[in-house]
């Protein structure tokens, strides 16, 4: 049976990534990007689905890992009858190459490891040729199915039925490394690697990167690997930052809110880059950025919410049949629906990350400041228009309270990029579209019965997605109006001492009810609770967060509180940016000298 989601760690080389259970088996992988389909999909079935193990054949050894210190490389210490070992799984940075490493050294005594092998490429659909090969000085094993190939080196491997397996022997001081090679089917072998070589180089990219953070406020260990989470999900070439590793790993464990995340969505990345900003990685910020122009680039009303690494635009969604889900949660599904969406919601994101790149230092130019008037020219043409929020509910469009907060938002940024900035603009207009729509907000969005905002006009539901109005500017955190709101998800979305995005409706969302709380609003709480002087329940909650981070660092996007286990796909960009943001505050509250927010 598939490990808890909590059970994996991810190695990755800033294109993609793999998760690796704590049994030592690598269950997913996609190559040669994240959003490739999988060479090993066990993670969304079981082994005959693919997967790479690599443990002692001791059925009685156990393990601890930990991360190699500010790094992806993650070492493994397995202690047998016999001796014990250390595995480090590695994917080699900025070699051009797709490899996956796997170094087994010997510390103690003599331990027998056991491989199992099953390639299964096109999401479980394409089972490969394999053969040996014979080469000087070790082993390779080759696979093939239509347009990907793998090479594996290292100890000799069997076939038996569709899987290969094999046994060897480490004993202490001695080093037995195997690297796994993905290359286009049509060109040639890339051949050995240096693994030595690749390691130090490797872990030397990775602490050189975060070194650039210096704060050691509260919570340092849980933001740095957060921000190192949202490095590792920036894709090196393009820019763009997905979502989450993962596919289909379900919201509600059995459910059908099983949704693949392998993409960009404007609305995350935005974020992520407030995250790298408010850190010193300007850079980072910079790469997006460019990412952003390019893939919006064109008629303003053809902005889509997501798109793929590269900026790609057909992102349809259809269901697999070659998976059959984690833990049978059925459908997988691969690309979204929802970039088919109107979303009002994210062209403000964009707008505050954009303003925000500009007090950054990073200069517009002769094509992002004519875009951002372009997308404000779409906000003019649309703030009437009902979307489908935040949430991608995929029931009917509604006015939601928030999508229409985040309009009011983007003209703010615009306005602000003319009044602060000199830059060229009808900013009359813009100050009374602005103004509109706060008064649309303050008379339909709002309850005057409950004291609060709602989650869309003419409900008195609540919805989490409130608690970013002050993120954003719209109003104080301690304003009555927000206290209120506060109050109203208190007591209505939380859930074992965590918050959920909204009620499930199948009227509101289209969708069976139930799902588990979220951690993202679960931290935006304690950014509110930090904002309103609410320092020690602040305190609590994320204490009460950051133990829910498994053991080496990583959130997924949900968490049953009930089960005591982590929920949804992992690790998840947007649970990341939400703990960095509500660390960033909580500092800020105790007159720490660490970065806060920047988006106000």
């Amino acid at each position: 049976m598939t490990l808890p989601i909590e059970q994996y760690a991810l190695i990755s080389d800033c294109h993609t990534g793999a998760l690796v259970g704590s049994d030592g088996s690598v269950d997913w992988l996609c190559l040669p990007r994240y959003d490739s389909s999988s060479a090993f999909g066990a993670l969304l079935g079981d082994e005959d689905h693919g997967r790479w193990l690599l443990a002692p054949d001791d059925p009685t050894a156990t393990s601890t890992r930990v991360y190699v210190d500010r790094t992806f490389l993650l070492v493994t210490r397995w202690v047998t009858s016999t001796g014990e070992v250390e595995v480090t799984d590695f994917m080699p940075h900025g070699d051009g190459r797709s490899d996956l490493v796997r170094r087994v050294r010997g510390v103690r005594g003599s331990v027998a490891m056991r491989q199992d092998l099953r390639i299964r490429f096109g999401y479980a659909d394409a089972m490969p040729w394999v053969r040996q090969m014979e080469e000087r000085g070790g082993n390779a094993l080759l696979a093939v199915a239509g347009p990907d190939a793998l090479v594996l080196r290292g100890p000799k491997l069997a076939a038996s039925g569709h899987s290969h397996s094999g046994q060897f022997i480490v004993d202490a001081g001695e080093t037995v490394d195997l690297v796994l090679s993905w290359f286009p089917s049509h060109l040639p072998d890339p051949g050995t690697l240096n693994v030595t070589f690749e390691m130090s180089r490797t872990a030397r990219w990775w602490q050189d990167w975060a070194r650039s953070y210096g704060h050691r406020g509260p919570y340092f260990e849980p933001v740095i690997r957060s921000l190192l989470v949202l490095r590792a999900l920036t894709h090196e070439e393009t820019g763009g930052i997905v979502a989450a590793v993962t596919t289909s790993l379900p919201e509600e464990f059995g459910g059908t809110r099983n949704w693949d995340y392998r993409y960009v969505w404007l609305r995350d990345a935005a974020l992520s880059l407030s995250a790298f900003l408010g850190h010193s990685y300007v850079s980072e910020a910079q790469n997006w950025r460019n990412w952003l122009l390019r893939a919006i680039a064109g008629d303003p009303h053809d902005v889509q919410i997501m798109y793929g690494l590269a900026g790609e635009r057909y992102l349809p969604e259809r269901e697999l049949t070659s998976l059959p889900g984690y833990q049978g949660a059925a459908p997988v599904r691969v690309g979204n629906a929802a970039v088919g969406q109107y979303q009002s919601d994210v062209i403000g994101e964009v707008m505050i990350a954009l303003h925000e790149a500009r007090e950054a230092g990073i200069k517009e130019d002769a094509f992002s400041w004519p875009l951002q008037r372009a997308l404000m020219t779409l906000v003019e043409e649309n703030w009437q228009r009902p979307d489908q929020g935040i949430w991608e509910v995929r029931g009917p469009e509604r006015k939601f309270t928030h999508s229409r907060v985040m309009m009011w938002a983007a003209v703010d940024r615009a306005i602000r990029g003319v009044r602060e900035f000199g830059l060229p603009g009808p900013v009359e207009e813009w100050e009374r579209l602005r103004d509109t729509l706060r008064e649309e907000i303050e008379t339909h969005g709002f309850d005057e019965k409950r004291g609060t905002y709602t989650q869309y006009y003419g409900t008195d539901t609540v919805d989490a997605s409130l608690l970013q109005l002050p993120q954003v500017g719209y109003c104080e955190a301690d304003d009555p109006r927000m206290l209120g709101t506060v109050a109203a998800i208190e007591k209505d979305l939380m859930r074992g001492g965590l918050v959920c995005r909204y009620l499930t409706d199948p009227e509101m969302d289209g969708l069976p009810p139930g799902e588990n709380p979220f951690l993202a609003c679960s931290f935006w709480l304690v950014e509110q609770y930090a904002r309103s002087g609410r320092l020690p329940e602040a305190r609590d909650l994320m204490d009460r967060l950051v133990a829910l981070c498994n053991d080496v660092g990583l959130l997924s996007e949900e968490y049953d509180v009930v089960a005591g286990r982590q929920a949804g796909n992992m690790p998840q960009a947007l649970s990341h940016l939400a703990l960095v943001q509500a660390a960033d505050w909580i500092a800020k509250a105790e007159g720490e000298p660490g970065k806060a927010d920047t988006r106000v």
